[in-house]
């Protein structure tokens, strides 16, 4: 029987440090920090709320992250 995979661990970075950074910089720079995943979502948007490792949520409202999350 195959061996279950085990995700690899998430970046040791602070979600709140992307807040009112521009969405592209933002995004940029997440991937540099090791995210393999980033979603950008309007204000109020409804979304999924599963939990994916590696990914990095951003709120984007006028161009700019005012809020973001992991998973």
């Amino acid at each position: 029987m195959a061996s279950i995979p085990t995700p690899s661990p998430e970046p040791a970075d602070v979600p709140e440090t992307y807040v009112g950074l521009d969405a592209d910089r933002a995004e940029r720079l997440a991937r540099s920090r090791g995210w393999s995943t980033i979603r950008s979502l309007p204000p109020g948007a409804i979304i999924t709320m599963e939990y994916l490792v590696g990914r990095l949520n951003f709120e984007v409202d006028g161009g700019r992250v005012v809020r973001c999350w992991k998973g």
